[in-house]
Order: structure tokens, then C-alpha cells, then sequence
């Protein structure tokens, strides 16, 4: 699932402390020619809020099975991300089909400036400081996924100076 990225650690929840977060519950109807067939599907967010976080898909015909098969998906789907003192590294965005995400570290203190999909998917990470901004569409799954496309491009000091084969000194002149 996260081939194009590069740098991305996958974690097995094992052992892991998650919560979950339910980002929206569509109400879905199917039309058949005995009438109409509800159902529901679920989008969830995971997360230990240190770092690790996963999202996930579910659909049944009740909202609480719904949840519960997201959950297991969202736990099916766990990457690492690299946080800096309750932050991000460095300001990102991120893209899915019609909706833009843009995340930008924050002083301390001054806590999550984000709506709906992007602050569940923050606060699920763990990050306690960030501006963010989403543009285009409004829909949570391209939202989520396009806040999921921000934060798999993150990378931390240690891994730029070993990706460009310096010291970690010179990171921080250039």
C-alpha cells in the first residue's frame, strides 16, 4: 500500500497501545428491484499517539460491525512517522484525488489548528503542535489519504544526512 514512499516504516501492532478514532459513518443505499438495500460504511483512524498510526475501510449493513471491521483494517495498515518535540520535522503537502492537505510544524503551546479528517489523523499520530490547511474536496477518505500522503513524505534530520551522505552537522548549516 505504500510502495511509492520512500523510508517507510510498517509496524505490526503487537504490542502496541491504540485508540481509535471514527473520522465518518456513510449511510449507503443500494437500489434493487425489491426496493432499497441500506447499509453503512465506516472510515477509522488508528494510532498509539507517539508516532505510529494506520487508517482503515469498513462496510456492513450496521454502523457497529462497520466500525469494527475499519478498526481492523486501520490496524492491518500501521506506519511510523517521524515527529520532533510534539511536531513535524518540516511543513508538507500532501494530495488524493481532489483534496490538497498542507501541515506545518507549530510553536509550542499553540496546539492542533485542524478541521474534521486532518485533526483525527493528527491527534491520532500524537502530534500536539501543527497548522494545517485542506483545500479541494471535503470528502474524509480523500481527506484522510491525502493527510496519510503528507505524513509518509516526512523525513527526519538523521534520515536526510544519510540519505545525502553527510554529517549530521552539516544538515543543519546548509
Amino acid at each position: 500500500m505504500y510502495q511509492k514512499y520512500k523510508n517507510v516504516e510498517i509496524v505490526k501492532p503487537g504490542g502496541l497501545e491504540l485508540k481509535d478514532r471514527l473520522v465518518g459513518v456513510q449511510r449507503v443505499t443500494k437500489v434493487t428491484k425489491g426496493g432499497r438495500a441500506f447499509g453503512f460504511s465506516a472510515i477509522v483512524v488508528v494510532g498509539d499517539e507517539n508516532g505510529v498510526v494506520g487508517h482503515g475501510l469498513g462496510k456492513s449493513k450496521e454502523v457497529a460491525t462497520a466500525i469494527a471491521k475499519a478498526v481492523e483494517d486501520a490496524k492491518k495498515n500501521l506506519v511510523r512517522i517521524p515527529l520532533s518535540k510534539g511536531t513535524l520535522p518540516h511543513e508538507q503537502k500532501g494530495k488524493y484525488g481532489g483534496a490538497k492537505v498542507f501541515i506545518k510544524p507549530a510553536s509550542q503551546g499553540t496546539g492542533v489548528i485542524a478541521g474534521g479528517a486532518v485533526r483525527a489523523v493528527l491527534e491520532a499520530v500524537g502530534v500536539h503542535d501543527v497548522l494545517s490547511k485542506s483545500q479541494g474536496s471535503s470528502n474524509p477518505h480523500n481527506v484522510v489519504k491525502a493527510t496519510f500522503d503528507a505524513l509518509l513524505q516526512l523525513r527526519d534530520a538523521r534520515t536526510v544526512a544519510q540519505q545525502r551522505g553527510i554529517s549530521m552537522e552539516k544538515v543543519f548549516k546548509g
